[in-house]
């Protein structure tokens, strides 16, 4: 059998992915690792730049690639980019996969991201905006999800403790 992650969390910015993602590989003892972690690492800069001055079809390549490494290397609990999703190739790696989608609501995201933070794809108008990526992406999340686990007015202990349940995990 080949490697595959115990755990893999999509959704949209904000959703708590990373912070989810910690502390569940904190509770079942395994490594936790974040596919836009690894592109700031391999670039040396922060993915706002690489939007800026690349372009997304060069950081959607980027994080192709950085997806396909972390499903072929790691064990643990990995989280995703926001928009790993629409790539049609990502998808189907996440098939068969033990994939939570934590979804949230656009107040609850406002909340969470914030309107000033450095995140490209909201730069203009962030509400309207994250809705438009949501009515884009929300099929897809689901499409590749196992399980849904809803992250509004929970806290990321009780969005792990929801995620270890749904998919049945054990933490040690």
């Amino acid at each position: 059998m080949t490697a595959a992650p115990l755990v893999v969390l999509v959704g949209p910015m904000g959703s708590g992915k990373s912070t989810v993602g910690a502390l569940l590989a904190e509770r079942l003892g395994v490594p936790y690792r974040d596919t836009d972690a690894d592109i700031v690492t391999a670039q040396g800069r922060p993915i706002s730049d690489i939007f800026v001055d690349e372009g997304e079809p060069y950081f959607r390549r980027l994080e192709r690639q950085a997806v396909e490494a972390a499903v072929a290397e790691h064990t643990g609990v990995l989280a995703l980019g926001g928009g790993a999703v629409l790539d049609e190739g990502t998808r189907a790696l996440l098939t068969g996969l033990p994939v939570a989608y934590l979804s949230m609501d656009v107040e609850e995201a406002v909340r969470r991201v914030g309107l000033g933070a450095a995140r490209p794809l909201l730069a203009v108008n962030p509400r309207r905006q994250w809705r438009e990526l949501m009515e884009a992406r929300r099929p897809l999340y689901t499409e590749v999800a196992r399980v849904v686990v809803a992250t509004d007015d929970r806290t990321p202990e009780e969005v792990a403790q929801a995620v270890l349940d749904a998919l049945e995990l054990k933490d040690v």
